[in-house]
């Protein structure tokens, strides 16, 4: 059964220290996804199974919506250029929308393999 809690305390984590890895050098989206995760799993105690799911659901969420976000902005931007701007806009959007969605699939695993150690620590 899948704790909620756990996954929200991982994926407000994985959000805040995103926001705050954007400003701070080598303190990346790939660190959140890590803490988020270890957190997670911490937060859902059990095994190395349940880490591991409760850390997945928190990085892929935290990627995924980060990955709309992003790409809404840049939409959104491109439309105040114009038609030659919103047409630019929305395929660099959908660019960009597409490499975040692949770094959300990083992040999820690495946030697994983090829950997984969290939860067993927490054992």
């Amino acid at each position: 059964m899948t704790d909620w809690r756990a996954v929200g305390y991982g994926f407000v984590v994985i959000f805040l220290v995103g926001a705050i890895g954007l400003a701070a050098p080598g303190l990346g989206q790939l660190t959140a996804g890590l803490i988020g995760g270890f957190v997670a799993g911490y937060v859902a105690k059990g095994g190395l199974a349940r880490g591991f799911w409760h850390g997945l659901l928190a990085g892929s969420l935290g990627g995924i919506v980060v990955g709309v976000l992003l790409w809404l902005a840049i939409a959104v931007v491109g439309l105040a250029g114009g038609p030659v701007g919103g047409a630019a806009g929305a395929l660099t959007g959908f660019g960009v929308f597409l490499a975040v969605v692949l770094v959300a699939a990083i992040m999820a695993v690495e946030s697994a393999v983090a829950g997984a150690i969290g939860a067993v620590l927490n054992n």
